[in-house]
């Protein structure tokens, strides 16, 4: 059977919310977990076929193509592929565009501005002052998570705050990761701004028949420690380095942890207004 119609029917199956009450006690547990795990899974599937990608493709290439256009190639080909199949909106690979733009801006300046907080050492044809074009792609993986999930989680958020101030802290955050180079770093007040604004906040999901509660920030941290594990598959690759890794790798240090929590609240943002301005658009007859 072909993967898209799997996964058509596997989208089918997971819309099916409709009430279990013969299940009870550890059964109920496990089967949630099962359902949550599935749809989990389903959620990153742009994520976990780029990183696939990221490891089966050889660091010296194939077939005469340097690694990072092959990664390059294989991200556009899972894109195309996913709006073809209708198994991804064109909104949402509308906003997985701006994921892609913000993220490759900041890591030229990251990579290329004089910082060099990071390298690629692999040649590239697909390259742009010392950036691989692929790399915005990951950023994209992040959001792309969050808009899958949103779907196939049914995520709904409660006592969600005031929209404009969420995205003046989003902006806030993503500014600060260019200027803290040259002024002071405000990312633990802007930290404590985020607790703040999201401390009452609760994401409700349903993993089966039933919708579930955990604090947002919570899930912000989450999200943000299995990049980190990913991060750290990355570098051990060899797909980019940090500095204190040229000589031989070490794990990336615990710090990016949170860096990246706070990627997950900017992204989230992004994906929470959008849909927030789009409910609110009022079309003529």
């Amino acid at each position: 059977m072909p993967l898209h119609s799997v996964l058509l029917r596997l989208d089918r199956a997971l819309e099916d919310r409709s009430p279990r009450p013969a299940l009870q006690g550890p059964q109920r547990l496990l089967r949630e977990l099962l359902w949550f795990g599935i749809k989990e899974a389903r959620a990153c599937i742009f994520a976990g076929a780029f990183f696939l990608a990221v490891f089966a493709v050889p660091r010296g290439g194939w077939l005469g193509l340097p690694r990072y256009d092959l990664l390059l190639a294989i991200a556009l080909l899972l894109q195309a592929w996913l709006l073809w199949r209708r198994i991804e909106t064109p909104d949402e690979a509308r906003t997985i565009l701006v994921f892609h733009l913000a993220g490759f801006a900041l890591e030229v300046f990251k990579v290329s501005g004089g910082i060099g907080s990071w390298s690629y050492p692999d040649a590239g044809h697909t390259k742009l002052w010392g950036v691989p074009l692929f790399s915005g792609f990951m950023y994209a993986a992040v959001g792309s998570y969050i808009m899958q999930a949103w779907r196939v989680l049914h995520l709904r958020i409660e006592r969600h705050p005031p929209y404009w101030m969420t995205t003046v802290l989003a902006l806030a955050l993503y500014a600060n990761l260019f200027t803290h180079h040259y002024i002071g770093d405000f990312r633990w007040y802007l930290a404590a701004v985020a607790v703040g604004l999201y401390a009452r906040c609760t994401v409700v999901f349903t993993p089966l028949d039933r919708e579930r509660r955990m604090p947002l920030l919570l899930g912000f941290l989450l999200v943000g420690f299995f990049i980190w594990l990913a991060e750290n598959l990355g570098t051990f690759f060899g797909l980019w380095r940090y500095p204190h890794q040229v000589g031989a790798w070490a794990t990336v240090h615990w710090g990016k942890w949170t860096a990246w929590a706070m990627l997950t609240l900017m992204c989230f943002t992004i994906v929470g207004s959008l849909k927030h301005v789009k409910a609110r658009i009022q079309f003529a007859p």
